[in-house]
């Protein structure tokens, strides 16, 4: 049954995935259940902590012909409406944590921090990073909470709303011409020079220690919804952009549950597919697109050196969907009948799901990611409307009402 029109999609399934397990010391100096029992210990303590929904869409599920589809709802995450706030802001603290140990010989809680016991110290530091909108947004809050200053560049691509959501928690925002990858090169050069932190979500070389904390901050949404599900799921299908995510959903699954984890299926913008052009070269490679996509939060050209590292042993396919398939799943989370419910899904959010509909929708896709009616599903909507504005425009017609998509 099409529940989607169909739109153009491109498959890579990954030569390089090992069915046994590889180079598993090296996966977990990356990432680790070790260390995500830490970052839970101290993200537990955040005041409005709570685990996030899981929707069972079991209607959905029905139409297309598998078991299950469950999807982790991260709009409600702390706030922020992203479920980038347990990242940017987890590493924030990491950073000032490792910074007043260096002067102190201390090692600081977040409660420390957030209490001000060591304010004569964060109040100096500058955090600052380069972002399409939640990263940044997550990075402001927690210099916010852990009190020191902070400084977000944008590209001039990004909406007003997100400049302004950022620029409420007290950072200074600064807009950048060109898009993503220009704001990191223009963040890199003036952190260089006037002594600012880089919180960035993406590695290279020469810098890895913080986003490898970011990645792992992202780690416990990931163990929220393995918990909530009870079952191991079959496949995973999960956003891209420079892989940080993808790579945290990876290493969890690897970790705990070795040979008999799920299928992991990244999937990104076309116009935005380093981790796609990546797997088909078999080695770091650039986006082929502009990076112009609705899908803000993944339009990213070069992929994270840490995250390739997980996910070139480790992702099962690489998928590319074009910008109405996030619009047309948008508009079927707003209004999709029978008994889901309604959520309400930002344009990042509902790659992964969107890209699951389209292969399930066709044959010779199913084959290749071995979908059947056995099939246990689990997405990551991984953002709410966090630009109410574009959200309004894409999932309303014009009379304001979310059009149905038949099925």
């Amino acid at each position: 049954m099409q529940i989607l029109p169909q739109s153009p999609t491109e498959l890579a399934v990954n030569a390089a995935r090992s069915q046994a397990p590889y180079n598993a010391e090296r996966r977990t100096e990356i990432l680790s259940l070790a260390r995500l029992e830490n970052t839970t210990r101290e993200i537990a303590t955040w005041s409005g902590y709570e685990p996030t929904p899981l929707h069972n869409l079991s209607d959905l599920a029905e139409k297309v012909g598998v078991s299950t589809v469950c999807y982790k709802d991260e709009g409600s995450r702390f706030g922020l409406g992203s479920f980038k706030a347990l990242g940017g802001a987890y590493a924030v603290f990491r950073l000032l944590q490792g910074l007043i140990a260096e002067k102190t010989g201390e090692m600081p809680s977040s409660q420390d921090l957030i209490e001000g016991r060591y304010v004569d110290h964060t109040r100096k530091v500058v955090v600052a990073c380069a972002t399409d909108g939640n990263h940044g947004r997550s990075v402001a809050w927690g210099a916010k909470l852990f009190r020191c200053a902070c400084t977000i560049y944008v590209h001039e691509h990004v909406s007003v709303a997100r400049r302004a959501a950022i620029g409420s928690l007290g950072a200074t925002v600064v807009v950048v011409p060109g898009n993503y990858d220009d704001a990191v090169r223009q963040v890199a050069s003036d952190a260089a020079a006037l002594g600012w932190h880089i919180v960035s979500d993406t590695s290279y070389e020469g810098y890895q220690d913080v986003p490898r904390d970011v990645m792992q901050g992202y780690g416990l949404m990931v163990q929220e919804a393995a918990t909530q599900l009870g079952s191991v799921p079959t496949h995973v299908f999960v956003q891209g952009g420079v892989g940080g995510v993808a790579a945290s959903v990876c290493a969890f699954f690897w970790e705990t549950f070795e040979k008999e984890r799920p299928r992991l299926v990244v999937v990104e913008p076309k116009t935005a597919d380093c981790l796609f052009q990546s797997a088909s070269a078999g080695t770091l490679a650039t986006a082929r697109g502009d990076l112009d996509t609705i899908m803000a939060g993944l339009a990213c050209g070069e992929p994270s050196i840490l995250a390739w590292r997980i996910l070139q042993p480790g992702a099962d396919a690489f998928m590319t969907i074009v910008d109405d398939a996030a619009a047309n799943t948008m508009r079927l989370l707003a209004n999709p009948g029978g008994d889901d419910p309604k959520i309400m899904a930002g344009e990042s959010a509902v790659a992964g799901l969107a890209g699951f509909i389209l292969a399930a929708q066709q044959p010779e896709l199913r084959v290749s990611l071995g979908l059947t009616a056995e099939s246990r599903i689990l997405v990551f909507g991984t953002e709410g409307a966090t630009d109410p504005e574009a959200y309004q425009r894409i999932v309303t017609d014009h009379e304001g009402v979310a059009p149905r998509i038949s099925a």
